[in-house]
């Protein structure tokens, strides 16, 4: 029988900064086949405002090419497809609006990655493209708005950075009215080396066999190096020498004739140049070659992990509990309450699985993580260290909603505590924070006795609590702290009843 008549297809879609990728694969005899790539130079980062909004022109443009991405995806579940925005929609403060009708051409929802994020799907898509990813590899990729930077070692990146430059914002800066000459060339080279100052020397340290480049300025670099005969294998530090020479001869990004270099990548081609030039001089590399692999394969790759039950986001809970050295039996005594909670007033709230027995787990594992900082405001702590950490296989999105859930989880209650987050996120952590709130309360007493079998019903907004008969009784803080709670919900419209 063939195993690919009824292998589920799998969607990836990058929202960069310059173009848009979406491709499309499937297990076939356990390896990831791809079935459909597609392609459009939106150049998002040309409609990025000083407000940081963006150009209604380039914004439509954008939503068109969703839509034609969005017909070719819009059967796939919500599980199957995975589409992230990289650093335009990062810095872009007013882009909700915009996400919102991106979701809505698209047919599927769209998170914001972190540039280390960003760089970590980088280095898996690079890593799985090679023949033999064994040894220490450098991976380059520049993109439109961003330069990401990584050294791993088979499929571990050991070291991440992203830094603020790209492609496109290279070339807006220095080359905006298409002229290229000497001056413009080395100024541009100059500011790139500015910017991977501080990450030279831990690179360098670091050490590296093979040098890999992505994604498309990358490419087209070593396709124009090879075509015109100045290198015969991969990027040199003279290939890339020749071809600035022959940019500043040419003089006009217009008038760029190298076959490699389409009509859409001639306006940025400069200073994507510029970049690879400053990241050749900064880490002294000798040869770069380049991989198919980049940021989509890796979100692929990714995507199946999760269905596989290998997801990176369990892995890096993990290692945030265990650095902030958090006590586990307590997390799990508040976890196993929490999932018992929301087992009895899920179908009533319709709480949706598996995701909320993953929030709760992992809000349960680390909501005490602020404890080694300091036990005064330790919920702000917590908060504050999820939120403005480097945490592997989360968006900024789902950052925040951990977050929102630790900082939640204990004390004042109220509204503007989930403002922050996108709008259709926050009914949902409001739900999410109840259970866990009174997880937390009924787990007080960190005690290693068995917790009592508590009845849960409840509709749309309240809760009732059956306790055993006579506990409340024999409990008297606990019922305090019922008596609190009840008003703390009340600020959300919430109902707490217990017996």
């Amino acid at each position: 029988m063939n195993q690919t008549t009824d292998a589920p297809s799998l969607a990836a879609i990058d929202l960069g900064s310059n173009s848009f990728h979406m491709i499309v694969g499937r297990m076939q005899n356990k390896q990831l086949q791809l079935i459909d790539r597609l392609r459009e130079p939106v150049r998002l980062a040309e409609g990025l405002t000083r407000q940081r909004s963006l150009e209604p022109e380039v914004a439509a443009r954008a939503l068109d090419c969703l839509q034609r991405f969005g017909q070719r995806i819009r059967d796939l579940p919500a599980d199957s497809v995975r589409a992230v925005g990289t650093n335009t929609l990062r810095r872009a403060h007013a882009a909700s609006g915009f996400l919102h009708q991106a979701e809505d051409a698209l047919g599927h929802s769209i998170e914001v990655i972190s540039g280390i994020e960003e760089a970590r799907l980088i280095y898996l898509g690079v890593a799985h493209s090679l023949a033999e990813p064994g040894g220490r590899q450098l991976v380059a990729d520049i993109g439109g708005g961003s330069t990401e930077l990584i050294i791993g070692e088979g499929f571990q990146p050991i070291q991440l950075e992203s830094l603020y430059m790209g492609c496109v914002s290279m070339s807006q800066r220095f080359f905006a009215d298409g002229k290229i000459d000497k001056p413009s060339m080395k100024e541009a080279i100059l500011a790139a080396r500015l910017e991977l100052q501080a990450s030279k020397q831990t690179f360098r340290r670091t050490g590296w066999t093979m040098a890999t480049g992505s994604s498309g300025t990358i490419r087209t670099v070593r396709d124009v190096v090879l075509q015109a005969g100045w290198s015969d294998n991969g990027i040199t530090p003279d290939s890339l020498k020749k071809l600035r020479g022959a940019l500043i001869a040419i003089g006009d990004a217009n008038n760029i004739e190298f076959e490699a270099v389409s009509e859409d990548r001639k306006p940025v081609f400069a200073g994507g140049v510029a970049i690879l030039s400053a990241i050749f001089h900064a880490l002294k590399i000798d040869r770069m070659l380049h991989s198919s692999g980049a940021l989509r394969e890796g979100l692929l790759y990714d995507l199946l992990g999760r269905l596989q039950h290998q997801d990176i986001r369990e892995g890096t809970v993990e290692s945030l509990s265990q650095r902030y050295h958090t006590d586990v039996e307590q997390a799990l005594r508040v976890e196993e309450t929490a999932l018992a909670l929301s087992e009895q007033i899920g179908p009533c709230w319709q709480l949706p699985e598996p995701s909320t027995t993953k929030w709760l787990h992992w809000a349960a594992l680390v909501h005490e993580i602020g404890l080694l900082i300091a036990h005064s405001q330790y919920h702000k702590h917590g908060a504050y260290l999820v939120k403005y950490s480097d945490l592997p296989g989360f968006s900024l999105s789902e950052q925040l909603f951990l977050s929102v859930l630790i900082r939640c989880h204990r004390r004042k209650f109220r509204p503007a505590m989930v403002e922050a987050l996108p709008e259709d996120m926050r009914d949902y952590a409001v739900q999410l924070c109840v259970v866990l709130r009174l997880s937390v309360l009924l787990q007080r007493s960190r005690s290693h006795k068995a917790s009592p079998e508590v009845h849960v019903d409840g509709a749309e907004k309240s809760i009732c609590l059956t306790f055993p008969q006579g506990w409340l009784e024999e409990h008297p803080l606990s019922q305090a702290d019922l008596k609190v709670e009840r008003k703390h919900l009340a600020t959300f419209g919430i109902t707490l009843e217990y017996r």
